[in-house]
């Protein structure tokens, strides 16, 4: 099989190819691993190749299901594999090998999935980029001085290259949907729920993350969401409604949709003329498709709701940074860490339990005000991200490291209480670091709702600008029946980068 006709197929085609007779597992194997060898030393989307096994497991039978022969890459982050590394982009646990699968990564073999690599992220998911000191940065396939985002920037620079068609990955604050907006990609981030986190990890992040994949086809997304849905024993979250089958729901008759969209970034930063851009196209698309689109802005506290989600997820880092000591059995020490890592995990040591406490009740509490500002509306959209993707290394980490260990000296001298006006102001300077580039995606993470980056605009360099839409809880279904209709008015799968 040459590249040209691997390239022209999803997982889908892939699978029904195989099960015609049309191709075999071992060819799509073969030219996904002969893609991997040629475009991996460019762009540094694998850190694992697993495509030495394949061979091995097509030989022991593969499972007849909905994924027989489709190679896939899993994330190097919760996508564990028993007996193999799994680093989490983390010095800490380069030499950590897990015990057992992941429920989800079960579910995918069980269906017929060859897993031919493990992707890049950042040191435990942490920022928006894909830069970490353990495995060094991944390059954006349509720019190669520029980020794929993160923290699944690994799976989407994979798919984008060429390597596979659909990657798994993780969304804590926009993981999925910024790397598939920044690579010219697919990404549905499920509802909380929907998706199976254990055995190993119980609430991701408080309740914000939820694993999927990205893709290059939305039925792609449909077939994976189909594959993984479901809790698994003993989990936090029961699964929301939803259709029996995701890719049967794909062919229902979509109604004509109410659409709020805003022009204005989230949680913190501005947004960049290509990113407005890309808003008003999306709006004009779905005009033109019939639907009822108005312009009308959430409304909420930034500050207030900014604050709580960084002490959500600094407090959950700051607990996976603990938490290596269980898997190693080695104390957490400074030099096992990047130095903004180990700044979060020093600022969750000073954090209390009150703090976290009135962090999720700020969470909740906006939760219900979207739900009744979302009385009357379907969907609301903006951009994906404030901004087209970064270069690499512009995200300077040095800078949050000085600002972070000279506001914990301030904090250490007054008080460990997030509520503090030192602990807010630092916050405040650290989301302009951090979280500037990428303030959108959040609130679908704090709100559990189901949310989708659709890639729709390129600017005038050829760099991809995703859109992103934001539906109700367990509202996966209609996000996908829009991405389909979106998909097949202004088709992107052809549209690929020369690489």
């Amino acid at each position: 099989m040459d590249f040209a006709q691997y390239r022209s197929l999803d997982a889908t085609a892939m699978a029904h190819g195989i099960a015609t007779g049309e191709f075999t597992a071992e060819e799509l194997v073969a030219a996904a691993a002969d893609r991997l060898q040629r475009v991996n030393p460019i762009i540094n989307a694998a850190v694992l190749d697993l495509s030495g096994y394949a061979p091995r497991q097509i030989a022991g039978g593969l499972p007849s299901g909905p994924l027989t022969g489709v190679p896939m890459v899993l994330k190097d982050m919760d996508g564990t594999l028993a007996g193999v590394p799994c680093t989490m982009g983390s010095r800490s646990l380069a030499d950590w090998l897990p015990e057992q699968n992941s429920t989800l990564v079960d579910r995918y073999r069980s269906a017929g999935a060859i897993f031919v690599a493990k992707t890049n992220c950042p040191e435990f998911g942490l920022v928006g980029v894909t830069e970490p000191e353990l495995h060094g940065p991944t390059r954006n396939p349509w720019d190669t001085d520029r980020t794929p985002g993160g923290s699944s920037g690994g799976t989407a620079a994979a798919i984008a290259a060429g390597i596979v068609p659909v990657g798994h990955a993780g969304d804590g604050g926009g993981s999925i949907r910024i790397p598939a907006s920044h690579c010219g990609l697919f990404g549905l981030k499920p509802s909380r729920g929907r998706m199976p986190l254990g055995p190993i990890i119980g609430e991701g992040w408080n309740g914000l993350s939820t694993p999927h994949v990205i893709s290059r086809s939305v039925r792609d997304s449909a077939l994976f969401l189909d594959v993984g849905r479901g809790a698994d024993l003993g989990a936090p979250y029961p699964e929301p409604a939803g259709p029996r089958s995701f890719v049967a729901s794909l062919d229902r008759r979509l109604r004509k949709q109410r659409i709020r969209f805003s022009r204005k970034t989230q949680l913190a930063g501005e947004m960049a003329p290509d990113n407005l851009a890309a808003i008003d196209d999306a709006v004009q698309l779905l005009t033109d498709l019939g639907h009822q689109v108005d312009e009308v802005d959430l409304d909420f506290d930034r500050e207030t709701l900014l604050a709580a989600y960084l002490t959500i997820s600094v407090a959950a880092v700051s607990h996976e940074v603990a938490a290596t000591e269980q898997k190693t059995g080695r104390t957490p020490q400074a030099s096992q860490f990047e130095a903004a890592t180990w700044f979060v995990y020093r600022l969750g040591q000073v954090l209390t339990a009150r703090d976290l406490e009135e962090a999720l009740a700020v969470r909740d509490a906006f939760t219900r005000s979207m739900a009744q500002q979302m009385e009357g509306w379907d969907l609301h959209l903006t951009s994906t991200t404030a901004v087209p993707a970064v270069r690499i290394g512009e995200l300077d980490m040095s800078s949050v490291e000085r600002t972070g260990l000279s506001g914990l000296r301030r904090i250490a001298r007054l008080t460990g209480s997030a509520t503090n006006p030192i602990y807010r102001s630092l916050l405040a300077q650290l989301s302009e670091q951090l979280m500037a580039p990428n303030p959108n995606t959040e609130t679908a993470n704090l709100t559990g709702r189901a949310a989708m980056s659709v890639p729709l605009y390129w600017n005038e360099s050829n760099v991809p600008v995703g859109t992103q839409i934001i539906g109700s809880p367990g509202g996966e279904a209609t996000l996908l029946q829009l991405g389909r209709q979106l998909e097949e008015a202004r088709p992107w799968f052809d549209r690929t980068p020369q690489l």
